[in-house]
C-alpha cells in the first residue's frame, strides 16, 4: 500500500490542511476521513436519535466520499451534505458517534473501497484503517493552539473552543492514538507550510 499516505492526529492539529497541500503537491486525491463520521453524526442529529441507537440504522444508510486534490464531496443517501458537516452541533456528536465499533467498521470500509494513490487524513487512518501503508503521519498541537486554529472555523469564544477541544481529546483518546510507526510532528511552533514541508522531505528521503 505504498501508494498510501495517512496523516492522523487529534482535533485542529493541522492535518487536514497539511494532508490537502501534501495531495495537491504530489498531484494525488486528498481524503478525509472524519468527513464520514460527521455525515453519520448529522444523520443522527437530523433523526433526533441518540448515538446508541446509530448502529442499528447504519444499513439505511448509504454513504459516499468522492476525493479531489483540493476537498471532498460527501453524500448522504444521495443528497449532498458537504456544507453542513462543520458547526459546534456536530461537533459535539462525533466522538459519540464514532466510539461505536459498528460505525468504525462501516466507515472503513467506504475508505478502503477507494483506489490509491491518495493522502487520507483522520484519528486512526495509519494505525488501523490502513496499517501496511509505507508512509504514516501523526501531527499533534497544544489544545491552546489547536483552540486558536479553529476559532475562526466556528465563530465562537476561545474558551468555548478550547472546552470542546478538551472534551474531544478525553472522548477520542484510545481512537486517536499514533501507529507505532508513525512519523510524530509537533506543529505547535510550526507554519503551515513548514509542516507541509517536513512531510515532503521525509517522503522524498524514503525513497
Amino acid at each position: 500500500m505504498c501508494g498510501i499516505i495517512t496523516i492522523d492526529g487529534p482535533s485542529a492539529s493541522g492535518k487536514t490542511s497539511v494532508a490537502q497541500r501534501v495531495a495537491r503537491r504530489l498531484g494525488i486525491p486528498y481524503i478525509s476521513s472524519g468527513l464520514l463520521y460527521r455525515a453519520i453524526a448529522l444523520a443522527c442529529l437530523r433523526e433526533n436519535l441518540p448515538p446508541e441507537a446509530i448502529e442499528e440504522r447504519l444499513p439505511h444508510y448509504r454513504l459516499e466520499l468522492y476525493p479531489t486534490q483540493g476537498e471532498n464531496r460527501v453524500y448522504l443517501n444521495g443528497e449532498e451534505v458537504s456544507s453542513a458537516l462543520h458547526s459546534l452541533e456536530v461537533d459535539r456528536w462525533v466522538s459519540a458517534v464514532a466510539r461505536h465499533p459498528g460505525v468504525r467498521a462501516f466507515v472503513n470500509q467506504v475508505l478502503r473501497q477507494i483506489p490509491p494513490p491518495f493522502v487520507v487524513d483522520g484519528r486512526d487512518m495509519g494505525r488501523a484503517v490502513f496499517p501496511e501503508a509505507c508512509h504514516k503521519f501523526y501531527l499533534t498541537a497544544s489544545p491552546e493552539v489547536r483552540a486558536r486554529r479553529r476559532m475562526p472555523e466556528r465563530g465562537a469564544a476561545f474558551e468555548t473552543v478550547l472546552a470542546e477541544i478538551n472534551r474531544r481529546d478525553e472522548a477520542d483518546r484510545q481512537q486517536s492514538a499514533p501507529a507505532p510507526d508513525a512519523i510524530v510532528l509537533d506543529t505547535s511552533a510550526l507554519e503551515l507550510e513548514e509542516v507541509v514541508e517536513a512531510v515532503l522531505q521525509s517522503l522524498a528521503a524514503s525513497k
